[in-house]
């Protein structure tokens, strides 16, 4: 089977500044909680500790800056002329397909570091109570044409059911 962005063309994807975000995060959670141990270790005279807490630090920084990127080229979004494609996934490649008609609302959302950032999510919600499709990471600017044109594909195509 091949990955979903090798089915469909025309694929856009989160900003890299989402990656970024992701890993600043991932690093600054560490050193909240590895660099106090390894220091304290060290104040003990636990030099073999503290080498184990900087090896597994790094062993970590290095598993999440592969899994951050590899997060962050499988997410992606493909507009279509009666649906929205949503794509990601790593080991599980997940694909949604969400037509146009079938949106009731569609939602963006943005915390204190994405706004820092400019970013945004776009969260589409359906009828369907299991439907996820939202898409992280997005610039502010393309979060809200997103938003306002898939609104207005979704009045449009409900309008005609």
């Amino acid at each position: 089977m091949t990955a979903p962005s090798a089915v469909w063309t025309g694929w856009q994807q989160p900003s890299p500044r989402l990656r970024s975000m992701r890993r600043a995060q991932f690093l600054l959670t560490l050193g909240v909680l590895a660099l106090p141990g390894a220091v304290a270790a060290v104040l003990l005279g636990q030099s073999l500790i503290a080498a184990a807490v900087l090896a597994l630090a790094v062993i970590g920084t290095l598993t999440v800056w592969t899994v951050t990127a590899r997060q962050w080229r499988a997410w992606g979004y493909a507009e279509r002329e009666a649906d929205l494609l949503v794509r990601r996934g790593v080991l599980v490649w997940r694909l949604s397909v969400v037509p146009y008609g079938r949106m009731q609302f569609v939602d963006v959302t943005a915390g204190p570091v994405d706004r820092w950032l400019g970013l945004a999510t776009v969260h589409m919600h359906t009828a369907a109570a299991a439907s996820d499709a939202r898409i992280p990471g997005l610039p502010t600017a393309e979060a809200a044409r997103l938003r306002d044109r898939l609104a207005t594909l979704g009045e449009a195509r409900a309008a005609g059911l």
